[in-house]
Order: C-alpha cells, then sequence, then structure tokens
C-alpha cells in the first residue's frame, strides 16, 4: 500500500483529481445552456411588454411610426450569414486547421462589426428619439439590448481567435471556448430574427 503525505494529499485535491471529485461530468455546457435560458427569458419579458402595450393600450395616432425595412432586412441577412460563417470556423477548428479556423472568425467578427454599424446608422436617421413616447422607448431598448449583446459576441470572437494561435487555449482535440462562443453567437442571431419580425413587419 502506497502512503502519501498531507502535502501530496493537498496538492492532490488542488489539481482536481480527489477521489470525490473522480467521476464528475463536464457542466460547463449546461452552465452556458442555464444562461442562454435566462437571458432569454429577459429578451421574451421585453417583446411581451411590447406586444401587450400595442394590444392592449394602442398609442394615439402617429404613435407608432413607419420604419424603413431596408437596412434593419440587410443587417438580418449580415447576421444570418455570420452564423454560417462561424459554424465554418468550428468546422475547421475541429478538424485541426487553426489557420483557416482564424479566417472564418475574423470574418464573423467583420459581419457583426458591420451589423453594429448599420444599427448605428439607422438610430441616427429615426424619425423619433428614445424619450418621444412608450413605443420610442421600448423600440430603444429592444434593439439597444441587443446591440450589446452582439457587442460582447464580437468582444468574445475576437479572444477565441487570439486562443487559436499555436500554444493557445483552443485546439482541435480542446475547443470548448469556441463552442460556446458560437452557441451564443446563434442565440445573438436568432434572438434579431424574432425581434426584426416583432419591430419591422408586425
Amino acid at each position: 500500500m502506497t502512503s502519501t503525505t498531507p502535502l501530496q494529499d493537498s496538492v492532490t485535491i488542488e489539481a482536481g483529481h480527489s477521489p470525490a471529485g473522480e467521476g464528475h461530468g463536464d457542466f460547463r455546457l449546461f452552465g452556458l445552456a442555464t444562461f442562454l435560458v435566462a437571458d432569454g427569458m429577459t429578451f421574451a419579458g421585453f417583446f411581451a411588454a411590447y406586444l401587450t402595450f400595442r394590444a392592449v393600450n394602442p398609442l394615439p395616432e402617429g404613435g407608432i411610426y413607419e420604419l424603413e425595412l431596408l437596412l434593419p432586412t440587410i443587417n438580418t441577412v449580415v447576421l444570418i450569414i455570420s452564423s454560417f460563417t462561424f459554424h465554418r470556423a468550428g468546422k475547421e477548428c475541429r478538424a485541426g486547421q487553426l489557420g483557416a479556423s482564424r479566417l472564418w472568425l475574423a470574418i464573423t467578427g467583420g459581419l457583426g462589426a458591420i451589423f453594429l454599424a448599420g444599427q448605428m446608422v439607422e438610430y441616427f436617421n429615426l424619425p423619433f428619439s428614445l424619450t418621444d413616447n412608450l413605443f420610442a422607448s421600448t423600440f430603444y431598448a429592444l434593439t439597444g439590448f441587443h446591440g450589446l449583446h452582439v457587442t460582447l459576441g464580437v468582444i468574445c470572437i475576437a479572444i477565441v481567435a487570439l486562443q487559436t494561435r499555436q500554444g493557445g487555449r483552443i485546439s482541435a482535440s480542446d475547443h470548448f471556448g469556441l463552442e460556446a462562443a458560437e452557441l451564443y453567437w446563434h442565440f445573438v442571431d436568432g434572438i434579431w430574427v424574432v425581434l426584426y419580425g416583432i419591430l419591422y413587419l408586425l
């Protein structure tokens, strides 16, 4: 029987190899999914509030503005394309083609930046301001909150791209960070599709 010293036992526990920890699964994906569900409920609250005040307490004539469709539609197409480019980045990473993965990540981040630029152009050309009425406030809250998510997504993409460099934390065999960022990005894209339908098409 091999005996261990208290110091050796301490090192073993700190390294995460204690007998009590053996057999425990990886709950990172569960944690991410829980966060996305909670975040989705926040957006659902915004959507429900907007639809409720439109149905139950309609604004006076002219209180709901006619929104231009061209720029938001282009932004929608840009985000949908970015989901495909992010998926391609993940596929290349799993195949061990980290250089190609970084290229697709850069394209995805660029598309995200284009979306944000388009949103800023729309803000500067809107016929109403944040405090005009309930519709205006809800519009800015919804699109601004989503824009914040896109901004965070672009930052995550930049971090993941750096981590795919040689010696980085992401490789063909260990790529959870990229998969987590990709799942988050698909979530943000899906939220925008719903937001686009509610704000611009209804």
